[in-house]
């Protein structure tokens, strides 16, 4: 178990470094190396290359045993664990995907400084809070949904739906917030800014997901779980 847990901590440090560069190398491979301007088919273009680094992102996730880049990820499922794990997620896994995201931004500004300044909040801490929040509490109900869900052709198909979901919430949420619904990427351009210690970057990238999630994984016990019981109960006595 706890060579198992080194592995999974080394993991989600290597998946958080290498996504939080992934995003920022596949707009300069669509806007600057493939030469596209800035117009809907460039957009059609960058998102089906956000989806291949999804599913790119997937298959690292099933290679590398339960790797992560994303702390709401580990915290839905930590929520639901033992109390061993859920220390386990909080003190290790989520600050090696914050440390793997803030090495990651360093590594890009300095080798490409164009990057820009990453995400930034456009609206009032309530309005981006309350953003954060809802697209979080979205995408970790459908994440639980589709994890419990039995699904033909299971890898793909689930992918795909929680790849059109990440990208469709993301844009609903570019313009407020960024609408990024990672704290640890948010975490590394914050850091790179100096502004990783304010009120509004707490309470909208770290508080509002963080609630977020837990009203998901409450809701989603509530409503699915009882449900799914229920289901399997009437096959039992049925049979």
């Amino acid at each position: 178990m706890e060579r198992r847990n080194r592995l999974v901590f080394v993991s989600d440090f290597v998946l958080s470094f290498m996504w939080v560069c992934s995003g920022v190398l596949v707009r300069l491979f669509v806007f600057k190396v493939l030469g596209f301007s800035h117009t809907h088919i460039a957009e059609i273009v960058k998102i089906s290359f956000s989806i291949l680094n999804m599913f790119f992102f997937a298959l690292l996730g099933k290679i590398s045993h339960g790797g992560a880049y994303n702390p709401l990820t580990v915290l839905s499922d930590a929520i639901s664990g033992d109390f061993l794990n859920f220390l386990f997620c909080i003190g290790s896994r989520i600050p090696a995907q914050v440390f793997g995201s803030i090495v990651g931004v360093r590594l890009l500004i300095e080798t490409i400084p164009e990057v820009g300044k990453g995400p930034r909040l456009n609206v009032d801490i309530h309005r981006g809070a309350l953003t954060e929040g809802l697209l979080t509490f979205a995408i970790v109900s459908i994440s639980l949904g589709l994890a419990a869900s039995k699904i033909r052709g299971s890898f793909f198909m689930k992918t795909w739906i929680s790849s059109l979901s990440k990208l469709t919430l993301n844009i609903l949420g570019s313009d407020l917030t960024g609408g990024v619904m990672n704290p640890a990427s948010v975490m590394g351009w914050a850091y790179a800014r100096g502004d990783h210690i304010t009120k509004e970057h707490f309470l909208v990238y770290w508080l509002a997901p963080i609630e977020g999630t837990i009203f998901a994984v409450w809701t989603f016990k509530f409503l699915v779980r009882p449900v799914i019981q229920g289901t399997t109960g009437a096959k039992s006595k049925s049979d």
